[in-house]
């Protein structure tokens, strides 16, 4: 699609009508906002056949996976906590509403507010056309499919399915517009590198919050099925919107007519109140100027700035000798610390990779075998490599011309990351061994953990080259360009189950030295694991390094967009 945002909707506005509309009714600039939706959407996945069948496959997962909500929630129905159940469910989903469209990849890279402040919009038209689009897509369809599963489970009798109507909707269009008013006050925070470096340690609390609330299913399915331990917690979610909404279905089905309107009442203020939010946001984006960047380029800053960045190159220098891989080295390594984006992702993965094992330990999976889990974590930081340098990347593509090139930028980025990832795993095994109390695991934990880091640095070397996407750097809460989502996450979880299958061999000898009573011989896995993950990362690096030539171009088209 060759149009811009501004001309889509600006060549469409002939007729006469408000302005505040850009001369179009209401109805019509919402159909104008999907339709411009589905056609970028269409002629993305136009563009490249990979891209085609990631999409497809992301989507049938994930409404497979919807269907399954739906049905599981729906099989509660007559159930005694069903109530407690459902409700919980819808706060969760309503949470990950709020955080998604910050920290990860979510939405059309054109629906971004700062993008469509230039058009002769009010905000009050603009956020109507803008909810009527947010609408459309993969998440909407599977919060509709929770919601319909849990008012299945909830309601009973006429009033409640009455009910129902007015609730299904008007928590959808809750969940929508927290996600949308939330991104829209946070936009300049975001765009900001100080901003951004700030946004880091609230992605990090929200993540640790999840992990909380994910161990303690966890704990609750260990105790038998216990669901009346859910009780308390949905006797408080119930009164707070959107998951209120839910507790009027049950509310009508219990005849207690009076608490389902207030529910309702308190949901549909949230509504208004998130509207009155999302509106004021956009006013402000579309009348004032972004002075984040202001003050930074005063004579003083820049010095400042100029001396830091002798300072820094000089110690790289010191640090490591001229060449070629030196010099990938560095650069990555200034990646890691200056990039925004890379930084977070680099400090959230040590961060959460650390906590999941401590967390599962203390939920009663009480094996130093898990910590292979954080290495894993730390892993997936070398997919996508030629990512990070989007459409700068043709610089480093004059570098290439042979096999031997690719494979030494290759092999010296791996190097940045393992000067990060070696410490971290030995960090990370002897923690969660003392943790556990079992150091008798720790030689074998630590060779497992060694031989995933090295299947991950070579499928991470591969899917590089060949599946790579656009970590856009003009917007502040999409870590995928618009239209390659499904590419990153397939792209991830069939690096991650291929390197579970190359790994296989050493987790079978380990297995085997446990069923066998070889716990005096466990120690061998640690060096075993080492030189076989070297070996794997070596052959991954070595098979990357000609599909990188071959595939130059197409890299660089990828990391473009």
């Amino acid at each position: 699609m060759n149009a811009t945002p501004s001309t889509a909707v600006a060549g469409t506005g002939t007729r006469t009508a408000d302005a505040g509309t850009g001369g179009l009714s209401p109805g019509a600039l919402a159909g104008i906002f999907v339709r411009l939706k589905l056609s970028l959407l269409r002629n993305g996945l136009r563009q490249s056949t990979k891209r085609k069948r990631a999409f497809v496959t992301a989507l049938v997962a994930t409404l497979l996976f919807a269907l399954l909500q739906l049905l599981g929630l729906a099989a509660m129905r007559g159930h005694d906590h069903a109530a407690a159940v459902t409700v919980l469910f819808a706060g969760v989903v309503a949470l990950g509403w709020t955080v998604m469209p910050l920290f990860f990849a979510s939405g059309d890279e054109t629906l971004d507010a700062t993008r469509l402040v230039m058009l002769p919009l009010r905000p009050r038209p603009l956020v109507a056309a803008l909810t009527t689009a947010s609408l459309v897509g993969i998440g909407p369809l599977f919060t509709l499919c929770v919601l319909l599963g849990s008012v299945i489970a909830l309601a009973h009798g006429p009033a409640a399915w009455a009910a129902s109507l007015v609730a299904v909707p008007l928590t959808l269009l809750v969940c929508v517009t927290l996600a949308r008013a939330v991104a829209a006050a946070n936009i300049r925070l975001l765009t900001s590198r100080k901003g951004r470096d700030l946004a880091l340690l609230s992605g990090l609390v929200i993540a640790v919050g999840i992990q909380f609330v994910n161990f303690g299913f966890q704990r609750l399915s260990s105790t038998d099925v216990d669901l009346s331990a859910l009780e308390p917690a949905a006797a408080v979610v119930r009164w707070v919107p959107p998951a209120s909404a839910l507790g009027a279905v049950d509310s009508v089905s219990e005849g207690s007519y009076g608490t389902a309107v207030a529910q309702l009442a308190l949901s549909a203020a949230a509504l208004y109140g998130l509207l009155a939010w999302w509106r004021a946001s956009l006013g402000r984006l579309m009348t004032s100027p972004d002075g984040s960047t202001i003050a930074a380029a005063g004579p003083r800053a820049r010095a400042a700035r100029s001396s830091s960045d002798a300072t820094e190159s000089a110690l790289l220098h010191q640090l490591f000798p001229r060449g070629r891989t030196a010099a990938v080295m560095q650069r990555s390594l200034r990646y890691f610390w200056r990039d925004p984006k890379t930084k977070a992702g680099l400090v959230s993965t040590l961060a959460i990779g650390l906590l999941i094992p401590i967390f599962n330990a203390a939920q009663g999976v009480e094996s130093v075998y898990f910590a292979s889990f954080a290495t894993g974590m730390l892993g997936f930081q070398m997919y996508n490599q030629f990512g990070q340098d989007t459409s700068a990347f043709w610089m480093v593509m004059q570098t290439l011309a042979t096999p031997r090139d690719a494979y030494e930028e290759l092999r010296a980025r791996a190097l940045a990351l393992l000067l990060v990832a070696l410490p971290y795993t030995v960090v990370a095994v002897v923690t969660v061994a003392a943790f556990v109390g079992d150091w008798q695991g720790l030689p074998s934990a630590l060779g497992l953990s060694l031989a995933v880091l090295g299947a991950m640095v070579g499928t991470g070397a591969l899917a590089s080259a060949r599946r790579p996407y656009t970590i856009p750097q003009d917007s502040a809460y999409k870590n995928v360009a618009a239209g390659q989502g499904a590419l990153a996450w397939t792209s991830l979880l069939s690096g991650a189950v291929v390197s579970a299958l190359v790994c296989a061999p050493l987790i079978a000898v380990t297995v085997w030295l446990h069923l066998t009573d070889g716990h005096g011989h466990l120690w061998t896995v640690l060096p075993a694991g080492a030189a076989y993950g070297l070996l794997v990362g070596w052959a991954g690096l070595r098979l990357a390094a000609p599909a990188t030539i071959r595939e130059l171009p197409e890299i660089l088209a990828a990391v473009s967009k």
